[in-house]
C-alpha cells in the first residue's frame, strides 16, 4: 500500500524559546486514511494490520495486566503550557531603498569609465552628440505695483516695471548698494540703462527723486507668501523642476549619457559683477533663441526650441569643441556656453591632463630654477626683469597678469601688471637690513592680495633661494618711478608666456600654481605623518591636520573669501555653547564633591521636565502647518509664514533650554554616573574647541578652491587610504563625482614626474 501523503512531507518543528529540548514537538499531522483488514474472526476491522489490532499488555505494580492503549493515553495527556508572553506578529521586512529617477540615472552613469574607453579621433572631442538645447526662463509677469517719483505714483509698462523691479530686488544694505564705494557706480549704471528703457520723453530723470520702496515691499511680501508653500505644492514644484532636468539636463555623447552643467539660460537682471566692477548695475537683457547657436552631430535631431514663435539662431556640427550651445551676453559682449557638468568625461580628461602636466614640472623644476636664478643678476634689464617675474610666479604663486581697460572690467593685477603703488618697502619701519615688502593689490575676482614678504627669511634664502637678490631687484625696478608706473616696464605678458613655453611645452603660470599647490599639499601631509603619536590620532583629528595642510595651499594661492554675517553668527553661537559646556563641567565637579562628602543626603539639582514647553512648541508648529494648508489669500499665507517663524523661535528656545540642563539628571545620580558625565563633558569640550578653531582659522580662506582646481586629487585619495580616513571626510560628493577617475590610486601613490608619462 502507498504511504499516506502526510508522511511523505518533511516534519516541521516548532520551537518555544522558554522550553527545554523536550518541548520540541512535531506539528499535528492530518489523520491517516483508514484501511479495512480482516481479524482472526474473519470480520473486517479498521486498522493498518491485524498485528496492529492486537493491543499489547503490561503489568502494573500489583501484577495486573493493563492495556498499552491506556498507557498511550496517559502519555498523550496534554502537558501544561508554560506561561510565555504572546508573541507579536513579526515586523515587516524593510525593503531596499527606493531610489528616485535622478539617483537611478546617476548610478547608471557611473558605470561608464571614460579612462578605460577608446578616445575619439585626434582633434575631436566627440563623434556623436545629441541634446535638447537650452531651457529659457518664463516671460515676465507684471505685478502692477507702481514706484514713486517725486512722491507721486508712476505707471510703468511691463518692460519698464521689470527694470525697476531688478533694482528694488537689490539689497539696499548689501555689498553693492550698502558699500559707499560701489553704490555710486551701481546707481549710475542702472539709471543709464533704466532711462534707455523709459525713453527720452519719460518724466523719470533724477535718481534722487525715485522711490522703489513700494515694489521692494511687494517683493518682501512675495517672499513670505512663497515660504507658506505646502508640502503638496512643494512636491508639484519639484516635479516641474525635475521634468525640465530630465529633458534638458542630459546629453547623449558617443552612446553614453552625460550630465549637462548649466542648461538654464541666464535670466535678465541687474549685473552685479565681482568686487568694484565698473559695469555693476547695468541691465542684463533677456536672451532670445535667435541669439543662440546649437552644436550637435549631423545625425542627431535638432533640439526643439521651447519658446513659441522663435527658432535657433544657428546650427553647427563641430566635434572639435566641447560646448553644446553658445550665445553672446550684452554686458561685456563675451561668449557664454552651455557645457557638460564638472563630473563629465570632457572635464575629467582635461583635469587629469592638467595635473599630469604639472607633475612633469617635478622633473624640470631644478633646471628651470637654475636658469632664472642665473639671470637674477644679469646686466640686461629685460633678462633681469624676466628672471624676477619667474621667481615671483614660482615662489609667490602670482598669476601673469596683463593690461586691462578699467572702463570695461575691474582693475585686477598680476605679476606683469604690478605697479609701484602695490609695493611698500619696510612696511613696519624697522630700518637697518630689513628685507620686507608688503604687496597689496586686487587679484583675480577682485580678491585682495595683501601679504608681507620677508625676502631675507630662511624660507626664501635657503638652498640658494636668492630672496635677498630679488629684494634688491625690486628696489632697482621701482627706483625713480611714479606710483602709477609699472614695476616690470620692460616685460609684457606675451613675453613671459612665450618664455615659459620655450622652457617646457605647455608651461604656463597656472601650471606653476598647480605644481606648487600639489607639491605643497604632499609635503605638508608627509610632515604631519612623521610627527610623534600620529598613528594614535583619530580620523577626525587627522582630518584637522589635512585641513591645516590645505590651508597652507590656499594661503599660497591667495584663495580668500569674505566672511558673511551668517559665519560670524555661527561662530558666536559655538562660542556661547562652549562657555555653557565649561560652566556645566564646573557644576558637575561641584555635584561630585557634594556626593563624596555628604553621600545620600546631598541635595543635587535635577533636570526640569520640558514636556509642557515641548508640547507648546509642537502645538504652535501644528497650528502653523494647518494655517499653511488652509491659506488661500495673500494675507492668510503671510500670517501662516509668520506663525511658522514664531514656532521655529519656540522650537529653538526648547533646544536651548534642553542644552542648558543637558548635564543634569531627571533622578538623583550616583557617584559613578557623575564621574562618567564629567569625562563625557571633557571630551565634548575638547571636540568643540577643535571645531571652533578649525572654523575660525578657515573663515577667510577658501579651502574648496584649492581642492577643486589646484591640488591633484590623487594625493588626497592616497593619503586617505594610507591613513584609514574615509574619503567622505575630505571630499564632498560633488568632488568625489568630479574626480571619480582618481579613486583607484594605491595608498603609496606619489605626485612626481613619473605621473606625467600617463599623458
Amino acid at each position: 500500500a502507498k504511504r499516506p501523503a502526510a508522511r511523505a512531507r518533511k516534519k516541521r518543528m516548532s520551537y518555544n524559546e522558554d522550553s527545554d529540548d523536550e518541548d520540541f514537538a512535531e506539528d499535528p499531522k492530518p489523520p491517516a486514511k483508514k484501511r479495512k483488514t480482516k481479524n482472526g474472526n474473519g470480520r473486517s476491522s479498521n486498522g493498518s494490520s491485524s498485528k496492529a489490532a492486537t493491543p499489547k499488555t503490561k503489568k502494573d505494580k500489583n501484577g495486573k495486566k493493563k492495556s498499552s492503549t491506556s498507557a498511550t493515553k496517559k502519555k498523550r495527556t496534554p502537558v501544561k503550557k508554560s506561561k510565555t508572553p504572546i508573541k507579536k506578529p513579526p515586523a515587516k521586512k524593510k525593503g531596499l531603498k527606493q531610489m528616485e529617477r535622478a539617483e537611478r540615472i546617476s548610478h547608471a552613469m557611473q558605470a561608464y569609465l571614460w579612462w578605460n574607453a577608446e578616445d575619439p579621433p585626434k582633434g575631436c572631442q566627440w563623434v556623436q552628440m545629441e541634446h535638447a538645447g537650452v531651457s529659457f526662463p518664463e516671460p515676465y509677469e507684471p505685478h502692477g505695483v507702481n514706484m514713486l517719483y517725486d512722491g507721486e505714483e508712476v505707471v510703468l509698462t511691463p518692460l519698464e516695471e521689470e527694470a525697476a523691479t531688478f533694482f528694488a530686488a537689490t539689497d539696499p544694505e548689501g555689498m553693492h548698494l550698502g558699500n559707499p564705494k560701489t553704490a555710486p557706480i551701481f546707481i549710475k549704471n542702472f539709471m543709464a540703462d533704466f532711462r534707455l528703457a523709459l525713453g527720452k520723453k519719460h518724466m523719470i530723470k533724477d535718481f534722487k527723486k525715485c522711490d522703489f520702496e513700494p515694489i521692494r515691499k511687494h517683493l518682501e511680501e512675495q517672499k513670505l507668501v512663497r515660504k507658506a508653500i505646502t508640502d503638496a505644492e512643494r512636491k508639484v514644484n519639484k516635479d516641474v523642476k525635475n521634468t525640465a532636468m530630465f529633458k534638458y539636463g542630459y546629453s547623449l555623447v558617443d552612446g553614453h549619457l552625460e550630465k549637462v552643467g548649466n542648461y538654464n539660460m541666464e535670466p535678465p537682471g541687474a549685473f552685479r559683477g565681482r568686487g568694484e566692477h565698473p559695469k555693476m548695475g547695468k541691465l542684463k537683457q533677456r536672451v532670445a533663441p535667435e541669439q543662440v547657436m546649437i552644436n550637435v552631430s549631423e545625425c542627431a535631431p535638432v533640439p526643439i526650441c521651447n519658446v513659441p514663435g522663435h527658432a535657433w539662431g544657428e546650427l553647427r556640427h563641430d566635434p572639435t569643441v566641447q560646448w553644446l550651445c553658445q550665445w553672446t551676453e550684452n554686458i561685456n559682449n563675451q561668449n557664454k556656453y552651455m557645457q557638460l557638468a564638472a563630473q563629465s568625461s570632457f572635464k575629467g580628461k582635461s583635469d587629469r591632463s592638467k595635473y599630469n602636466k604639472a607633475a612633469k614640472l617635478c622633473g624640470n623644476i631644478d633646471k628651470i630654477r637654475a636658469d632664472y636664478k642665473k639671470n637674477l643678476t644679469n646686466k640686461s634689464q629685460e633678462k633681469r626683469q624676466l628672471a624676477t617675474a619667474m621667481w615671483v610666479i614660482d615662489r609667490l604663486a602670482l598669476r601673469v597678469g596683463g593690461e586691462k581697460d578699467t572702463d570695461e572690467e575691474a582693475d585686477t593685477v598680476g605679476c606683469c601688471s604690478l605697479r609701484v603703488e602695490h609695493l611698500k618697502f619696510d612696511p613696519n619701519a624697522e630700518g637697518d637690513d630689513n628685507k620686507e615688502i608688503e604687496l597689496e593689490f586686487l587679484g583675480k575676482d577682485s580678491m585682495l592680495f595683501k601679504q608681507t614678504i620677508d625676502f631675507g627669511s630662511t624660507l626664501y634664502t635657503e638652498n640658494n633661494g636668492m630672496g635677498e637678490q630679488v629684494y634688491k631687484n625690486f628696489e632697482r625696478f621701482c627706483n625713480k618711478k611714479k606710483s602709477t608706473e609699472d614695476v616690470f616696464d620692460d616685460l609684457t605678458p606675451s613675453d613671459l608666456n612665450a618664455h615659459l613655453k620655450s622652457i617646457m611645452d605647455g608651461l604656463t603660470a597656472k601650471v606653476f600654481r598647480t605644481y606648487n599647490a600639489s607639491k605643497t599639499l604632499q609635503d605638508e601631509l608627509l610632515k604631519t605623518e612623521k610627527r610623534v603619536g600620529w598613528k594614535r590620532l583619530t580620523a577626525a583629528e587627522k582630518v584637522v591636520e589635512y585641513n591645516n595642510a590645505n590651508r597652507e595651499v590656499a594661503i599660497l594661492c591667495n584663495h580668500q573669501r569674505s566672511v558673511s554675517k551668517a559665519q560670524v553668527a555661527a561662530l558666536d553661537g559655538l562660542g556661547t555653547k562652549l562657555e555653557t559646556l565649561k560652566l556645566q563641567k564646573k557644576l558637575l565637579k561641584k555635584i561630585l564633591k557634594k556626593i563624596t562628602s555628604q553621600g545620600d543626603d546631598a541635595k543635587i539639582p535635577l533636570k526640569k521636565d520640558p514636556t509642557k514647553m515641548v508640547a507648546k512648541a509642537t502645538k504652535a508648529a501644528d497650528k502653523a502647518k494647518t494655517m499653511k494648508e488652509k491659506a488661500k489669500t495673500k494675507e492668510e499665507k503671510i500670517a501662516a509664514t509668520e506663525a511658522t517663524e514664531k514656532s521655529k523661535v519656540m522650537k529653538k528656545a526648547v533646544a536651548e533650554a534642553k542644552f542648558t540642563e543637558m548635564h543634569l539628571w531627571a533622578t538623583k545620580p550616583n557617584k559613578t554616573q557623575v564621574i562618567k558625565r564629567i569625562e563625557m563633558w571633557t571630551e565634548k569640550i575638547k571636540k568643540m574647541e577643535m571645531n571652533i578653531k578649525h572654523k575660525d582659522d578657515n573663515k577667510e580662506v577658501s579651502l574648496g578652491t584649492s581642492k577643486l582646481n589646484y591640488m591633484d586629487p590623487r594625493i588626497s585619495v592616497a593619503w586617505c587610504k594610507k591613513n584609514e580616513v574615509p574619503i567622505e571626510k575630505v571630499f564632498s560628493k560633488t568632488l568625489r563625482d568630479k574626480f571619480n577617475w582618481s579613486m583607484a590610486v594605491p595608498p603609496d601613490w606619489e605626485f612626481n614626474e613619473e605621473i606625467a608619462k600617463q599623458g
